[in-house]
């Protein structure tokens, strides 16, 4: 199996506390995520955000539904906080989201571990993954900076 890695920065004009604040509330994942894979949280909601919770949800890739659920595995406010897929489209994903202090603001860090499904023969699709988790990620950075403005 094959380990691929996405990493991103993004720095906000705003305190951690905050910024923290937005993340763990799982509602907000429907509010970053692009329109086009109908992400859709089904755990009921609110989720208390702590290690060993549970959250499921339902999106498309490509037109084909998924059920995804997530662990959070690692639990550190304001500064961190980890999920892990236990079921999904990947073979791998885990989610290290870090806050830092920094210049004034926060500095927002997603570093994602992930493999995909069917290795090696899963491999030859990794072009396209890599194309969509970066849109799926700059989307994301679009909507955090208008939501924080």
């Amino acid at each position: 199996m094959i380990t691929h890695t996405l990493h991103t920065e993004q720095w906000l004009d705003r305190p951690l506390q905050d910024v923290f604040a937005f993340f763990a509330d799982a509602a907000n994942l429907e509010t970053i995520t692009p329109d086009e894979l109908r992400f859709h949280i089904l755990s009921p909601q609110p989720i208390e955000m702590r290690v060993g919770a549970l959250i499921d949800y339902r999106l498309y890739l490509a037109g084909i539904p998924f059920r995804w659920r997530t662990k959070i595995t690692a639990w550190n406010p304001p500064y961190s906080f980890e999920d892990t897929q236990l079921k999904g489209p990947y073979s791998t994903w885990i989610h290290r989201h870090t806050f830092e202090e920094q210049d004034g603001g926060t500095l927002i860090t997603d570093h994602v571990r992930y493999a995909l499904p069917l290795s090696p023969l899963g491999d030859v699709a990794f072009p396209l993954v890599k194309w969509q988790l970066g849109r799926i990620f700059a989307h994301r950075q679009q909507v955090i900076a208008a939501q924080f403005g």
